[in-house]
Formats: structure tokens, C-alpha cells, sequence
């Protein structure tokens, strides 16, 4: 499940960028008002990439991202000072990223069904559009990126 992107220059790699053709970086300090620009640069992005904000997907997808960039703010600050959000399209998908350097792994799929607000609130959102939801470790073990998958 916790599967590495693919290496620069591959095949692999190429064909991932073709499929995602759209995409953007946005670091913040780890401070509540991460969660307003994150929500901010997602939309000035998505109509960018022509991708309507009346998309069904669209409100979910921003209320998933706020809660990831809310338990960063929440849970990572003290070890983490700033947080990635990564944000990318393609013409069948939108995936999104969040990253701190805090090395806690939430189990995410174990969230969805027992409990209420944050990760229970994503998954079920996530799974419900027919998504996906992965953490990826950084290579070092001290930090992650929960990304999530949505199909458009």
C-alpha cells in the first residue's frame, strides 16, 4: 500500500506525468492559517486547470484537504515548522498531498468507520467519491505525506 513514486527519468515516471499533466506546490509555516490558503491555492488552481468549482468533487476535495492541513497544523507543528501541500490533475483525476515532517503514520483506512471529524471524516469522503488514500513515509522515516486520490 505505501508504495514510493516512481523514479525520475523512468518510464513509470513518465507516464505519471503525462496523466497529471496539471500540477502545483505550496509550502506554509505550520500555523492555523495554512488551512485558508491551502483551500485558497486549490481553488485559484483548479480553475486554472479548468476544472469548475461547482465539479461535484469539488467541495468534498476542499473539505478533505482542510482536515489534512488542520491535523498537520494540530499534531506535526512542534516537530514540523512548515508543511508541503502538493496539488495535481489530470483529465479522469485530482490528487493532492499533504506533507509535514512529523513521523507519525496515521492508519487511515482503520480511521474510516471509528470515529468522528478528521481522518474518519476523510476517508469517508475519500471513499465515498470512489478515491483512494495512501501515507507515504519520507525515505529518512522522519516525516509523511498523505495523499489522496480522487477521480473526476
Amino acid at each position: 500500500m505505501n508504495q514510493p513514486s516512481p523514479a525520475p527519468g523512468t518510464a513509470e515516471a513518465l507516464r505519471h506525468r503525462e496523466t497529471l499533466p496539471y500540477r502545483h506546490v505550496l509550502t506554509l509555516p505550520t500555523m492555523p492559517g495554512a488551512v485558508r490558503l491551502a483551500r485558497e491555492t486549490a481553488e485559484q488552481a483548479l480553475t486554472e486547470w479548468g476544472i469548475g468549482l461547482r465539479h461535484p468533487t469539488v467541495d468534498p476535495a476542499l473539505l478533505i484537504l482542510g482536515e489534512l492541513v488542520t491535523n498537520s497544523v494540530r499534531h506535526a507543528a512542534v516537530r514540523s515548522p512548515q508543511l508541503t501541500v502538493i496539488y495535481a490533475a489530470g483529465p479522469d483525476s485530482l490528487v493532492f498531498a499533504v506533507h509535514d515532517r512529523h513521523p507519525y503514520r496515521p492508519p487511515l483506512y482503520g480511521a474510516y468507520g471509528g470515529g468522528t471529524g478528521g481522518l474518519a471524516t476523510v476517508m469517508e469522503l475519500t471513499l465515498g467519491l470512489g478515491g483512494s488514500a495512501v501515507v507515504r513515509p519520507d525515505a529518512d522515516g522522519q516525516g509523511k505525506s498523505i495523499w489522496i486520490t480522487l477521480p473526476l
